[in-house]
């Protein structure tokens, strides 16, 4: 099982990103999707998480501005960022829950894809 990253980029105060992540591999199903990110020198924190019935819970700072949404049939997970902050430059990191068809689950890591939002 794979998670690819993708989006991210520079991007002046006041404006919008999105990032994307794509599962792939063999997959029975997937539980929860997160959105984590590290600035530089920090700790690896929850931006949002997303179940597989749809269900979202946000860290306290981004919400309003962000939205998380997933598709399952294309297994794909994406983070719309509006109104950022220079606060909100980090590597930002997908990760899931993924039931393979043994039946067990583990949860993988995308690798960072960087959000740089200048003042």
């Amino acid at each position: 099982v794979q998670l690819q990253a993708s989006g991210g980029g520079l991007v002046q105060a006041g404006g919008f990103l999105s990032v994307h992540c794509a599962a792939s591999g063999s997959i029975s199903s997937i539980n929860d999707m997160a959105w984590y990110r590290q600035a530089p020198g920090k700790q690896r924190d929850l931006v949002a998480r997303i179940t597989a019935d749809g269900s979202r819970n946000y860290a306290d700072s981004v919400k309003g501005r962000f939205t998380i949404s997933r598709d399952n049939l294309r297994a794909t997970v994406s983070l719309q960022m509006n109104s950022l902050i220079p606060e909100d430059t980090a590597a930002y990191y997908c990760s899931a829950n993924i039931v393979d068809y043994s039946g067990s689950d583990q949860t993988y890591w995308g690798q960072g894809t960087l959000v740089t939002v200048s003042s």
